[in-house]
């Protein structure tokens, strides 16, 4: 039997606390092993309880997630951090990168897009909310650009350029599944051969990419687009 993902939340918001952990464990199959909105107790309770993910609110009545970040790592705890807020700004997910958090989610997400999130940010991947990506993608301002671009696009069959798109809006495989009238499988394969060919190494870098690739081209053209001339 697999092992259910530990979780363990930070929000000063009780009802945030509740509502979330309902979602995780009777939505999300996950272990939320401790929910707190007192700073003081995330330390101790992460070395109690060894989680495997937590979940930190940005703002907390007291003082603020970045701080508490902060504390966890100067006691020498690396657990895996994601940020779950309100606040669409680019300082506030800036500052959080830069504090080394391994997402940036929002509060407004649906209910299943925070499950699959939550789950892929606990085996390691990095994960940002659908709405930020644009913002994130300005913030790191990385990758290849241009021709080098087009190139890479070219490598992907039309039905990846259509679940590249589909990824770069947020989607979960079984959305992209449904939406495509494809198997979970298939998907599952269509987006590694995505990441191979396109050298990336992440549902967010390739929310990126395609964000970038977008902007080099027409404003209003997906990657999927039928206008896209494949070299192949």
């Amino acid at each position: 039997m697999t092992a259910k993902t530990r979780i363990m939340l930070v929000d000063d918001h009780s009802l945030c606390r509740s509502g979330l952990t309902e979602l995780l464990e009777h939505r999300g199959g996950m272990s939320v092993v401790f929910a707190t909105g007192n700073p003081d107790l995330v330390v101790p309770k992460i070395r109690e309880h060894q989680p495997d993910l937590l979940v930190l609110d940005l703002r907390l009545a007291h003082t603020d997630g970045l701080s508490v970040l902060r504390m966890i790592r100067a006691e020498g705890c690396d657990i895996p951090v994601v940020i779950l807020t309100m606040s669409d700004s680019e300082d506030d997910m800036s500052a959080a990168l830069r504090a080394g958090v391994k997402g940036y989610l929002l509060k407004d997400m649906e209910p299943e897009e925070v499950i699959d999130a939550i789950g892929r940010a606990a085996r390691g991947e990095m994960v940002v909310a659908s709405a930020m990506m644009l913002k994130f993608a300005q913030i790191l301002q990385t990758g290849p650009k241009g021709s080098a671009m087009e190139d890479l696009v070219a490598t992907l069959t039309e039905r990846e350029r259509q679940v590249l798109d589909h990824v770069a809006s947020g989607q979960s495989n079984k959305v992209i599944a449904k939406e495509l009238d494809i198997s979970h499988n298939t998907v599952k394969l269509h987006v590694r051969h995505i990441m191979d060919k396109l050298n990336l190494r992440s549902r967010v870098e390739a929310a990126i990419f395609s964000f970038e690739y977008r902007g080099s081209q027409d404003p209003n053209k997906t990657v999927g687009d039928p206008g896209h001339k494949s070299k192949h």
